[in-house]
């Protein structure tokens, strides 16, 4: 593995503050520390706990970066940089005591270029880390995508609406579609998880319609220096722009891609 950058540093450490925190409170969370921010939404002090801890950690080092966090914190700063940040992805599971959760830290450069990411799993002390042009690394060893090509050996990960019911039956039918041509699909809650498992092959491919950028930013970058395609639904690159993800190898891309432009438009 390659030296680490400051940012790179920084985003580790704050993602391993944050996961302090988590692992303070898995399993204890009372109902008083668990608010309804919308319909089907969540927060809990837990998540604030750790925006702190990551915004803190990354104001220090980098004071003239912006932020733009889930939970409301929003920096504007003069570098033309902005940290995206989740600091709890996954709350739902967090809540239910189930164990499938991450902290996402990713950096995007003045160029709107993704720079840096960091997808850290507490539970299981997984750290996923990217730098443009670097590679992707899981606990500092290199990762790849998947190299499989036989549909009905895929495992694809998804991500299944649950506030906004319009798209159901868009997704309905993909997900049909999806389930012949795969071995399994798994919905494991947290986005940023689905993208890292893509990154390093227990994926082979991802998808999930409307996303928000603290969700799948470090995920991006992942993928990327993974060797893997990500687009939105219509197969455009820039996904901060439709906020819907499809990603996969040169196989799962292509075929997620033609049933997503099959059902969505």
């Amino acid at each position: 593995m390659r030296a680490q950058s400051k940012e790179l540093q920084t985003a580790i450490r704050a993602a391993h503050a944050a996961g302090a925190i988590t692992l303070e409170k898995f399993g204890e969370l009372s109902h008083p520390e668990i608010q309804v921010k919308e319909f089907k939404d969540f927060v809990t002090d837990v998540d604030k706990a750790c925006e702190a801890a990551i915004s803190s950690i990354i104001t220090e080092n980098f004071p003239e970066d912006s932020m733009l966090c889930e939970e409301g914190t929003i920096i504007t700063g003069t570098s033309g940089r902005t940290w995206i940040v989740d600091p709890l992805d996954g709350t739902l599971n967090f809540i239910h005591s189930f164990p499938v959760f991450s902290i996402s830290i990713a950096l995007k450069g003045s160029d709107d270029e993704l720079l840096t990411a960091v997808v850290y799993q507490p539970v299981l002390k997984e750290l996923f880390t990217a730098e443009r042009g670097q590679g992707a690394y899981l606990n500092g060893k290199k990762i790849t995508i998947s190299s499989r090509t036989d549909k009905e050996s895929f495992l694809i990960g998804t991500g299944m609406p649950f506030k906004e019911y319009h798209y159901l039956e868009s997704y309905i039918g993909m997900l049909k579609e999806v389930i012949h041509d795969s071995a399994g699909i798994r919905r494991a809650g947290s986005a940023a998880l689905d993208l890292a498992y893509t990154a390093c092959g227990r994926f082979d491919g991802f998808w999930e319609y409307k996303l928000f950028p603290w969700d799948f930013a470090a995920g991006v970058l992942l993928v990327r220096e993974a060797g893997g395609t990500i687009t939105d639904f219509s197969g455009d690159p820039d996904v901060f722009l439709k906020q819907s993800i499809i990603a996969g190898n040169n196989i799962t891309h292509p075929l997620l891609l033609e049933k997503a432009l099959k059902h969505f438009t």
